[in-house]
C-alpha cells in the first residue's frame, strides 16, 4: 500500500536488528496475461505463473517482506492488450485489475503504453489509482505547470521498513510516437534527473531502502544512448540499492559496490529477484547487504485461482480473435523479406499505397520470423501480419531524400561482399542475450530494414553504402528524379523519426520532421483488415501489381543469390 494511505507507518523508524527485503520485478511483458493460447494448445509464459512465484515467495518469506514492481511496457503485445484496449472498453481495463489480484506494489509506465494513447494510458492511470497502484513515471513531466503527468514515486512500509519506489518512463519516446500520442508532455533524460529526485526524495522521506525503477534499456554505460540508460545510472547513482531496468528485452543481472541492476528480460520469461538485508541501530542504518539474481519461470506453474478468475476474460479474447477475416491462397512468411520481394512485404506496401494514395512506400517486416498457412485467415493472425499499432503517415521527400533514405536502411541489412566477407546479410554468430545461447542473427534491428514499393529499383551487393541503391524509374514507368517531391508513405514510428532513417539517412533535421507531413490515417493493422475484409480471398496477384509496387532486386544476381542463401540458412537453418 502507497504511502498516502499510510503516513503514520511510513514515518516509524525501524526496529533494531536485521530486516530483510525481497523484491521481485517483470518487465515488457507485452500483454502476456493469459497462459493459454488462443490456437493450439502449447502454454505460454504469463502474469498466471508470475502470481505463482511471488505467492511462493510471500508464503516463504511473508507477505509483508515481498515488493512487486513491473517496470512498463504491458499495454502491447498480444491480443489480449489488444482486445481491452481498444474492443472492450466500457469496463475496467483487465490489466489493473490482474495487478491489483496479483498485489503488484508498483508499475512503470513504457513506450508502447503511451502508444497506446491517451485514452487507453489515462484510462489505465486511473483504474490502477483505484486499486492502489501507483503509475509511475517522474520524468514525463506536464507542458502546462511543469509537474510530473503521471505518479513521480511511492513509498511503502515493507520488511519494517521505509522503501521508495521512483518510477521514470523512457527518455527518447519523442523520437518515435507523434505528438499527438503524448500531448501535454515532454520527457526529460534520466541523466542527471533520477540522481536530483533521489537525493530530493531522501532528504524528504529519509528511507532505508530506495528503488529506481525505469523503462530503459540496460546501455553500454557510457551516456550515449538516450532510451538505454540504465547501466548509467547503475555506474552513477548515490543513495540508491536497485535499478529496475527493462526494454530490451535482455535479461541481466549487475551487482556494484551497494547497488544491484535487474533486467527481467520480457513476457514472464523471468522474474527479476532482489534481497537487500539492512541491519538498524537507534533507528540508523548499521550495515547493508545486496545482491541479485533471475528466476526462470515455468510457464505451467500458473496459478490456478487466478486462471479461473480471469476465464470470462480470457474466453472474451479468444472468441474474438478466432473470428474468420478472409482467406488465404499462399503461406505467408516474414522471414522471406530479408531475400527481396516477398508475398508478405508485397501485401503491406500494396495496403500502405492504396489507403494512403501516396506516391510511394517505406514498409519494414514487424514480425522477425512469423509464417502463415495458406487457408482461412482469423484476426489472431493479423497480430503475426502487423504486431504493433503504428498508424499510417504520409510525408513528402524528395527524391534525393528517398534515395539516401534507402541507401541508410539497406547498409543496416546488407554488406558489401567482396574477397574478405563472404556475408551478403548484416549478420554474425554471437550470444544471443534473450537466451544465453550462441546463433547467427542480424547486428541491427530487423524493423528497421525499410524496402521501398512504388520504386523500380536494385541493391548492388558488390558496392559500398551510397553507391548501392539504383533507381531506374517509378512504377508507373514515369521518370523518377532526385530533385521531384514525392509522397511517401510510412509508419507514424518512422515519420516520427523512428530508426534515424529520416535523420541520420535522408538528412531531415529531427525538429523538421513534422513540417514534412502530408496526412495522418488510421492504424496500418486496421488498414491491412480492411483490405483482406473488402477482398475476401488473397493470392499473390492481387498483391503483385508491378504497375503499383514496382520492382527490386539485389544484384548481382548469381552472386547476390548464392550468398544470400548461405546466410538465410545459418539465421533460419536449411
Amino acid at each position: 500500500m502507497a504511502c498516502t494511505a499510510a503516513l503514520c507507518a511510513c514515518s516509524m523508524k525501524p526496529a533494531d536488528g536485521e530486516h530483510t527485503l525481497h523484491i521481485l520485478t517483470t518487465n515488457d511483458i507485452h500483454g502476456s496475461y493469459f497462459d493459454e493460447p488462443y490456437v493450439g494448445n502449447k502454454v505460454r509464459n504469463s502474469l498466471f505463473a508470475v502470481k505463482y512465484y511471488a505467492d511462493s515467495l510471500r508464503d516463504a518469506a511473508g507477505a509483508d517482506n515481498v515488493l512487486l514492481i513491473d517496470a512498463g511496457d504491458f499495454l502491447q503485445g498480444d491480443n489480449a492488450a489488444y482486445y481491452f484496449n481498444y474492443v472492450d472498453t466500457a469496463g475496467r481495463h483487465i490489466y489493473p485489475r490482474m495487478a491489483a489480484y496479483m498485489g503488484y506494489d508498483a508499475i512503470c509506465v513504457g513506450n508502447h503504453d503511451i502508444e497506446t494513447g491517451h485514452s487507453i494510458y489515462d484510462r489505465v492511470d486511473r483504474d490502477l489509482a483505484e486499486a492502489g497502484i501507483p503509475f509511475l513515471a517522474a520524468n514525463a513531466i506536464r507542458t502546462d505547470n511543469g509537474k510530473p503527468y503521471f505518479t513521480p514515486y511511492a513509498t511503502f512500509r515493507k520488511a519494517g521498513m521505509k522503501t521508495v519506489v521512483l518510477g521514470y518512463t523512457n527518455a527518447n519516446i519523442k523520437a518515435w510516437l507523434d505528438e499527438s500520442i503524448w500531448s501535454g508532455m515532454t520527457f526529460e533524460s534520466l541523466l542527471p534527473k533520477v540522481q536530483n529526485d533521489v537525493d530530493a526524495i531522501i532528504a524528504r522521506e529519509k528511507p532505508q531502502v530506495v528503488i529506481a525503477a525505469v523503462h530503459s534499456g540496460t546501455g553500454e554505460g557510457d551516456g550515449s544512448i538516450l532510451e538505454s540508460q540504465a547501466k548509467d545510472l547503475f555506474l552513477s547513482l548515490k543513495g540508491v540499492d536497485f535499478v529496475v531496468c527493462s526494454h530490451d528485452h535482455r535479461p541481466l543481472t549487475l551487482d556494484g559496490d551497494g547497488i544491484s541492476l535487474i533486467n527481467s528480460g520480457s513476457h514472464c520469461r523471468y522474474l527479476g529477484h532482489g534481497c537487500i538485508t539492512v541491519d538498524t541501530k537507534n533507528g540508523r542504518t548499521v550495515s547493508k547487504k545486496i545482491s541479485s539474481g533471475l528466476i526462470k519461470v515455468d510457464a505451467s506453474k500458473a496459478d490456478a485461482g487466478m486462471r479461473e478468475a480471469f476465464r470470462d476474460d480470457f474466453q472474451a479474447v479468444r472468441d474474438f480473435t478466432l473470428r474468420k477475416v478472409g482467406n488465404l491462397r499462399m503461406d505467408l512468411a516474414t522471414r522471406d523479406s530479408y531475400l527481396g520481394m516477398c508475398d508478405y512485404m508485397n501485401l503491406i506496401h500494396t495496403v500502405c499505397l492504396k489507403s494512403s494514395g501516396a506516391d510511394l512506400s517505406f514498409a519494414a517486416p514487424l514480425t522477425y520470423d512469423g509464417s502463415i498457412k495458406a487457408g482461412e485467415l482469423i484476426f489472431n493472425d493479423m497480430f503475426t501480419i502487423y504486431p504493433f499499432e503504428n498508424t499510417l503517415y504520409v510525408m513528402e521527400l524528395s527524391g534525393k531524400e528517398i534515395k539516401d533514405y534507402l541507401e541508410y536502411s539497406y547498409d543496416a541489412w546488407i554488406q558489401t561482399l567482396g574477397k574478405n566477407q563472404p556475408h551478403a546479410l548484416n549478420i554474425e554468430n554471437r550470444d544471443d542475450p534473450r537466451t544465453g545461447q550462441q546463433k547467427w542473427s542480424f547486428i541491427n534491428r530487423s524493423y528497421n530494414f525499410d524496402s521501398a514499393a512504388g520504386l523500380c529499383y536494385t541493391v548492388d551487393l558488390t558496392k559500398a553504402c551510397g553507391e548501392r541503391i539504383s533507381i531506374s524509374s517509378m512504377a508507373s514507368g514515369r521518370e523518377f528524379s532526385a530533385d521531384a517531391r514525392y509522397k511517401v508513405a510510412m509508419t507514424s514510428y518512422r515519420a516520427a523519426g523512428g530508426g534515424d532513417l529520416l535523420a541520420k539517412g535522408a538528412g531531415i533535421p529531427e525538429d523538421r520532421l513534422s513540417e514534412r507531413i502530408v496526412s495522418k490515417m488510421p492504424e496500418i493493422r486496421d488498414l491491412i483488415y480492411d483490405f483482406i475484409r473488402e477482398n475476401g480471398d488473397i493470392d499473390p496477384a492481387l498483391i503483385s501489381d508491378c504497375s503499383v509496387l514496382g520492382a527490386w532486386s539485389f544484384v548481382p544476381e548469381g552472386t547476390a543469390s548464392a550468398a544470400l542463401s548461405s546466410d538465410f540458412n545459418l539465421l533460419f537453418g536449411k
